[in-house]
């Protein structure tokens, strides 16, 4: 439709200089919803989440369309959901179901030694077929092999910490921030050889302390239960065609980022690149191939449903549209309203303080889309990506390093947070309400970031 509309076009691009931080007031709202709606009212969550979030989504654009026109509020919508939204939706997508098609038969006897080894196995998948296809594929093996026993919601909750947020630190094709640093010209192989510190220390110390905790449950002497609902076997794949898909996203994700042939499409002042447009048409062709080839018996085997997928499409949705003044807003430096931002980012000589930028990437991806606030902070600490991987070097590893890291710290701080969530909740795990989980965080990451900080940063 936007395209067909013959009137001209209207620059996505807000100038966050001039908005006021009332701007900011949707996307605090969606956040809120998140937070506190499933605990205070959980029936009126459960089947009306969509709507809420539309209806904040709209209290952005209906006054947006007021003050600036309806064209220009469609001409943000396009952007943010088209540009933006579609691309990150659709590779999730892809992810999701290659991942639910893999099918592990069997069980596992879940003992702190085996969880510890599934937890390590996934953190170092994530790198290469990303956070939210290691969590696909694992997750669901990692609860039956616990489904025998009484406390779980801690071998979840560590699932999170590794699998779905620290093991994506290494490529670009584990976590989506490092993908777009990847596509400003930062080198394949750089986060790899500049985060093998950070993620070496963080990935021992979990695995440390989550074996220590598991154990103490497991000596417990009611900690198991009488009848096993899945008892052990020989572990067996099924829908292996999968991984030949899966390498199929991978080849797709690397073709987008090394060859532009430099024509786009524009909708409305949203420039649309070939090679993106080629690669969500040939993710979105993998999705219906992993459908079509796997078997049905691997998908029942998962329990596979889209439902997970649905909650993160409609939630991220409004999230996307809500999040475009505040962007905006960081985008214009100390002449925006978060202008306080930008200057404590910066040392008295003038030059970027690393571990300000650790901080506050890190704080703003524990609640923002970790991939926009990777941006952010990448332009304002130079933009150019040889001066960050040379001189500035440290500064760029600070910044993806709070991007991918702290993503962890909420469970919209990295979309396959939520997916884990609803798939331990499915399987009837009592996961922590939006705080419950952050006392967790806040108890067992942020001292380990303090760490991270004083040694790394």
């Amino acid at each position: 439709m936007a395209s067909l509309l013959p009137l001209p076009a209207w620059a996505a691009e807000l100038d966050g200089a001039v908005l006021s931080p009332l701007w900011a007031l949707p996307f605090a709202g969606v956040l809120l919803s998140i937070a506190v709606l499933p605990l205070a009212a959980p029936v009126l969550w459960h089947h009306h989440f969509g709507k809420i979030a539309a209806a904040w989504a709209l209290v952005f654009l209906v006054p947006f369309a007021a003050l600036h026109g309806i064209h220009a509020a469609l001409a943000v919508s396009v952007h943010a959901l088209i540009a933006e939204y579609l691309p990150f939706i659709i590779l999730l997508s892809a992810l999701f179901a290659v991942a639910g098609g893999i099918c592990v038969r069997g069980n596992l006897h879940g003992t702190p030694a085996t969880n510890t080894a599934l937890l390590a196995l996934g953190t170092l998948l994530a790198s290469l077929m990303g956070t939210t296809g290691a969590a696909m594929l694992l997750i669901r093996p990692l609860l039956r092999a616990n489904d025998d026993r009484r406390h779980t919601v801690h071998v979840v909750v560590f699932f999170v910490f590794l699998v779905a947020n620290a093991g994506g630190s290494l490529t670009p094709l584990g976590d989506p921030p490092l993908f777009l640093g990847f596509l400003k010209g930062v080198d394949f192989f750089w986060t790899a050889r500049h985060l093998l510190g950070p993620m070496a220390f963080l990935y021992g110390a979990l695995l440390l302390i989550f074996y220590l905790l598991d154990r103490h449950y497991y000596l417990n002497h009611e900690e198991r239960r009488l009848l096993d609902p899945t008892p052990d076997s020989p572990l067996q794949l099924e829908g292996r065609i999968n991984f030949l898909l899966l390498a199929a996203i991978v080849g797709l994700v690397l073709m987008s980022g090394l060859w532009s042939p430099g024509v786009a499409a524009h909708v409305m002042g949203a420039a649309l690149e070939w090679q993106n447009l080629l690669r969500d048409g040939a993710l979105l062709l993998v999705i219906l191939l992993s459908l079509w080839l796997t078997p049905s018996t691997a998908r029942a085997g998962n329990a596979f449903a889209w439902g997970p997928m649905l909650e993160v499409g409609k939630l991220f949705a409004a999230i996307f549209l809500t999040i475009v003044p505040v962007i905006a807003m960081l985008r214009a430096g100390e002449q925006g309203a978060f202008g306080a931002i930008v200057r404590a980012v910066t040392g008295p000589d003038g030059r970027p303080d690393d571990a300000m930028y650790f901080w506050m990437t890190g704080l703003l991806s524990s609640f923002l889309d970790n991939a926009p606030t990777y941006l952010v902070f990448f332009n304002t600490a130079s933009g150019d990506a040889r001066e960050l991987m040379g001189p500035l070097a440290s500064t760029l590893a600070a910044i993806s390093a709070g991007a991918v890291f702290m993503g962890a710290n909420s469970y919209i701080g990295n979309a396959p947070n939520m997916m884990v969530k609803a798939i331990a909740e499915e399987r009837g795990i009592r996961m922590p309400s939006f705080f419950g989980y952050m006392v967790w965080s806040a108890g067992i990451l942020v001292p380990l970031f303090v760490a991270m900080h004083l040694i790394f940063f």
